[in-house]
C-alpha cells in the first residue's frame, strides 16, 4: 500500500493506492478519519472518499486543485526556486510553450507576463490547470491541451513565433521531444530535470542542433536523498543551424 500526503492550503490531501478493495464499512471509517484529522481530501485508488474542502495549491496568481495523487514539486521552497529560475531564463518572451506542464506549476506563474501554450498528457491535470487559470485574475491567455508528448511530440513548425520553451519531463527524460526541438529555431529552451543522466542525453541533442548551454542551476529539494532538481537555459545560435531547421 502506498500513501501520498500533500500539504494543501486547506490541509492534508491524502491519496491511498495499492490497498484492499473498499467496502461500505471501510468507506465509513475513512470518512470518519478525514473528519477527525481535518483532512481536506481523502482518496482511495483515485476515488474521492471524503472531500471537506478543495485541496488548493497556489501557482502564481492562480489557485489549483490537482487530481488526487497528481505530481507536484517536493517542497514549497524548492518549487519557488525552480519557478524563479524558469522565469529568469525565459526573460521577456511574450509567447511561451510549456511541455509536460502538469497542473500549471510553471505555466500559470509565467502567464503573468506572457501568453502560454501548455501541453500535458494527463487529462485531469489539464482540466485542473485550465480551471485554475479561468478562476484567476490578471493573467494572460493560457491555452492548455492534453497531448502524449512521448508518442506525439510537437514538431518544429509548431513552435513558430514562440519566444521560449519550458520542458519538465519525468525522470525518463524526453528524447523524442528534444529531438524535434533541436531542429527548431526556438530562441530559448529551458529544461527542468530531476535526472542528470537523462538531462545530459537530451541536452546533447540540443547542443548538436546548434543550441548553447548558458547556465545550470541546481535545486536540492529532496530531503534525506541524494537526488537533485536542475534548471538549465539553452539559447539558439542561429549561425549553427542544423539541416532541416525551419
Amino acid at each position: 500500500m502506498q500513501l501520498t500526503i500533500t500539504d494543501s492550503l486547506a490541509g492534508p490531501d491524502v491519496s491511498v493506492t495499492g490497498g484492499k478493495p473498499i467496502d461500505a464499512t471501510l468507506r465509513l471509517e475513512l470518512a470518519r478519519i478525514a473528519e477527525r484529522f481535518n483532512i481536506a481530501r481523502l482518496s482511495w485508488e483515485n476515488e474521492v472518499i471524503a472531500l471537506r474542502t478543495a485541496p488548493m495549491q497556489r501557482f502564481g496568481a492562480a489557485l489549483v486543485a490537482p487530481p488526487a495523487g497528481g505530481f507536484l514539486q517536493a517542497t514549497l521552497q524548492g518549487e519557488a526556486d525552480l519557478v524563479a529560475a524558469v522565469t529568469r531564463a525565459v526573460g521577456d518572451a511574450k509567447k511561451i510553450v510549456d511541455l509536460f506542464a502538469g497542473a500549471g506549476t510553471f505555466a500559470l506563474p509565467l502567464a503573468r507576463n506572457a501568453e502560454v501554450f501548455a501541453f500535458e498528457g494527463d487529462k485531469a491535470m489539464v482540466e485542473a490547470m485550465d480551471k485554475g487559470w479561468r478562476m484567476a485574475q490578471g493573467l494572460k491567455l493560457v491555452t492548455s491541451q492534453m497531448r502524449d508528448l512521448f508518442r506525439r511530440p510537437l514538431e518544429p513548425d509548431e513552435f513558430k513565433n514562440v519566444g521560449a520553451v519550458v520542458i519538465d519531463p519525468p525522470r525518463a527524460g524526453a528524447e523524442a521531444q528534444m529531438e524535434t526541438i533541436s531542429r527548431s529555431d526556438i530562441p530559448v529552451v529551458v529544461a527542468v530535470s530531476c535526472n542528470p543522466v537523462t538531462f545530459a542525453r537530451d541536452a546533447a541533442m540540443l547542443v548538436k542542433g546548434g543550441f548553447g548551454l548558458e547556465w545550470v542551476q541546481v535545486v536540492d529539494q529532496f530531503r534525506w536523498s541524494s537526488h537533485i532538481e536542475l534548471v538549465a537555459k539553452f539559447t539558439k545560435n542561429i549561425n549553427k543551424r542544423s539541416k532541416g531547421n525551419l
